[in-house]
């Protein structure tokens, strides 16, 4: 998501830092070079050109020219300008005072718009309320069967009548069945259409016109680039769009559409699709996706998910444990579980701060997932007595669990000297925090992600993690 962008910026950055004191020139050729990223990077073009325009008018004062701090201030200028391009208005979903709430779905043919559907209902099933989908695509034969699939996979009730070919009858059934079950949110799946059909385009229309949504969400693919912009223009014309999803953002590294979606429209963005899962839907916070693009990280972002993947009846047990470092495979294995119920580790990687311009171009696209599998398979394969006492696990243990696991000893050793390495880390953490006093939320992170798995062979990693934990801790002291 936006990778390119990231590593672009952090170079053109990286350079001003060493710079010291800015000149004009200096600013000048800086404003070339973000350009350029931003146009690579699939960002409508008028767009980039509106945001240098307001950076370079911020960028010109005293307070950049001759400043120790000039870097900073230029760093600062160009977040707040992607914040106010991507949008300064906090994330809310209007619900209404009299459910149902209605949500209608729109979008192009092959945008992800049914499946995206199904993720908005199960996020709204996870934040306490009672959605009913209602089955509006009669022009795709298998969407009704998609949705009732999607539907079960989430638990959410779907609304369908094969037996009637008008879209607009069946939204309006589906309303009424809402009200009748006490369904608090009605989300209606529509028909993916192109801007050219003016028959599908005026459907929609009507489907607006029966229901009265409170919230219309324009689902768009982050793959089409700055056509995303026209679309997202056309859909608005004919129905008042409150919000873009964009889908596929884990797969596509330029992602500009995004940054020009609102600025161009004044279409916010509200959802972006993170993945393939039903629970691949993640809220749009224009701060964090700012911090992101600036290799900032989103620090927030990998609490949340730890919070949520955490389970609250372990925490008191393991939080004592992680202060005195006495950490066993039992505890190394339930905290790789909650790792992959937090979703795919690349994606949680992009969220650490620096970590996307710190590591070779695409090598977070190729984190082998099967690494955690395989260490997973070693901890199985000890018994109960060698989980809960690392120390007594000797050499002719050591060929068992790899036998067991069909893994190598090398790797079963790789993974016992993690967990010393754990260990150790764990303490020297507790040692900061005793030091720093107390750190608030920031000690939720620490106790839900492990340092990922490496291969064995690969001794660089170690201070690699060493500085992760050591970043993660000067973080939250700052």
């Amino acid at each position: 998501m936006l990778d390119n962008l990231t590593r672009r910026l952090g170079g053109i950055l990286a350079k001003i830092a060493r710079k010291g004191r800015l000149t004009e020139e200096d600013v000048a050729e800086m404003l070339r070079e973000v350009r350029v990223a931003l146009l690579e990077a699939d960002v409508n073009f008028k767009v980039a050109k509106e945001f240098i325009a307001r950076v370079k008018e911020q960028a010109t004062g005293e307070a950049v020219f001759g400043s120790l701090t000039a870097d900073q201030t230029i760093i600062k200028i160009v977040r707040d300008e992607l914040i106010s391009t991507l949008g300064a208005e906090g994330f809310k979903i209007e619900y209404g005072s009299s459910p149902p709430a209605v949500i209608l779905m729109c979008g192009l043919q092959g945008s992800g718009k049914t499946t995206t559907t199904a993720k908005l209902a199960a996020w709204m099933k996870k934040n306490g309320k009672n959605p009913l989908l209602a089955a509006c695509d009669v022009q795709r034969p298998a969407a009704i069967t998609q949705l009732e699939v999607l539907g079960e996979q989430v638990g959410v009730s779907v609304f369908s009548d094969r037996d009637s070919s008008s879209p607009v009858d069946i939204a309006k059934a589906a309303l009424a069945r809402a009200k009748h079950m006490m369904h608090d949110v009605l989300i209606i799946d529509t028909a993916g259409r192109l801007q050219v059909d003016e028959a599908l385009m005026g459907e929609l229309s009507e489907i607006y016109k029966a229901t009265k949504p409170i919230e219309s969400f324009l689902v768009l693919d982050s793959t089409t680039g700055q056509e995303a912009v026209n679309v997202a223009g056309v859909f608005h014309e004919r129905v008042p769009l409150t919000g873009a999803i964009f889908t596929k953002l884990d797969g596509d590294t330029r992602g500009g559409a995004v940054l020009s979606v609102r600025a161009a429209t004044g279409v916010p963005v509200r959802f972006i699709g993170v993945g393939e899962g039903t629970d691949a839907l993640e809220p749009f916070y224009p701060e964090r996706m700012a911090g992101r693009i600036l290799g900032m990280g989103d620090v927030l972002g990998i609490i949340e998910k730890a919070e949520a993947a955490f389970n609250p009846e372990e925490a008191a047990g393991l939080e004592k444990k992680f202060k005195t470092g006495n950490l066993d495979f039992n505890d190394m294995l339930s905290q790789f579980k909650t790792m992959r119920s937090m979703g795919p580790m690349k994606n949680i990687l992009k969220m650490i701060p620096g970590m996307s311009t710190m590591i070779p171009e695409g090598a977070l696209d190729n984190v082998d997932e099967g690494q955690i599998d395989r260490v997973q398979a070693i901890i199985l394969s000890m018994t109960p007595k060698e989980r809960s006492n690392p120390d007594i696990i000797n050499g002719s243990r050591r060929k068992r669990m790899a036998a067991g696991s069909g893994t190598t000893v090398e790797e079963v050793n790789h993974l016992i000297k993690q967990l010393y390495e754990m260990r150790r880390t764990f303490k020297e953490i507790s040692k900061m925090q005793g030091k720093m006093g107390k750190m608030g939320r920031g000690g939720g992170l620490g106790r839900a992600l492990p340092p990922p798995p490496s291969s064995p062979s690969d001794d660089s990693n170690k201070p690699k993690r060493r500085s992760f934990w050591g970043e993660l801790a000067k973080k939250n002291e700052e």
